[in-house]
């Protein structure tokens, strides 16, 4: 795959049917409501990752066409026991809850997750490697304007952040979140592999996916990824972070 460079401040020039909207530069391009997403398994069988409008893993999840996503991917085995029990029992309740509620926990949900990830409880930080958080990156940046428009990322020691908008096939078909992952997944594992002479599962199977419901959200959760290597303690300022990236102009 062809090497880009990972800065967050190589960002894409602007389109004329940009916006300025609250300190952000955004392309004019609908956002489709729907509904958060709480972690899903991926399958190795295909014909089950090809898109489709709903789709069951966990809980109930909506896939929509043309929609922004943001992807939360991790390392396998960065998780403890304990916190994994913690965010079942959470997710078990979230599925009780009526629709006014599910947004409001949803993100508490992905607050402690989160927060479980940043502080590095068990497991390997591979992606502290730079030859493999290079890797990562240079993975993401290739599949711009293949399989989706990249809007932002963040790779971090266990874990890394994506937003994008995956793109419509020439079948009319657009490519699904699922396909998407597995492929990133299965590149970058294997070259992960190879850089530090190791070999077995490198990402966990399940991701955390929620659908961008509006330019707001999309500052929000742009905001988010870029600012957490600082809220990990890893650096004082998001733009020192080398493997960060971000479509528009902060």
């Amino acid at each position: 795959e062809t090497a880009r460079t990972t800065s967050q401040r190589d960002s894409i020039p602007l389109h004329t049917d940009a916006t300025s909207w609250g300190g952000m530069i955004f392309r004019q391009k609908p956002l489709i409501k729907g509904e958060s997403g709480i972690p899903s398994r991926s399958t190795k069988n295909m014909s089950h990752l090809r898109f489709r409008e709903y789709y069951r893993r966990r809980l109930p999840h909506i896939q929509s066409a043309g929609s922004t996503y943001f992807v939360t991917f991790r390392l396998i085995n960065s998780l403890p026991k304990e916190a994994l029990e913690k965010l079942a029992e959470e997710s078990e309740r979230i599925k009780k809850l009526s629709p006014d509620q599910i947004d409001l926990a949803q993100r508490r949900w992905f607050g402690k997750f989160d927060d479980f990830l940043d502080r590095v409880l068990c497991g390997e930080v591979f992606l502290k490697n730079e030859q493999v958080a290079d890797l990562v990156a240079e993975a993401l940046h290739y599949r711009d304007g293949k399989v989706y428009t990249l809007e932002a990322f963040t790779v971090m020691p266990n874990h890394g952040h994506l937003v994008c908008t995956p793109l419509e096939k020439e079948n009319g078909e657009f490519n699904s979140l699922a396909e998407i992952l597995q492929s990133l997944k299965r590149h970058t594992a294997r070259q992960s592999n190879l850089i530090l002479s190791r070999s077995g599962a490198f990402w966990q199977d399940e991701s955390y996916d929620h659908i961008v419901r509006d330019q707001a959200e999309l500052e929000r959760i742009i905001k988010y990824v870029l600012y957490n290597p600082v809220k990990a303690g890893l650096i004082d300022d998001w733009k020192k972070w080398k493997w960060s990236y971000c479509r528009y102009e902060m």
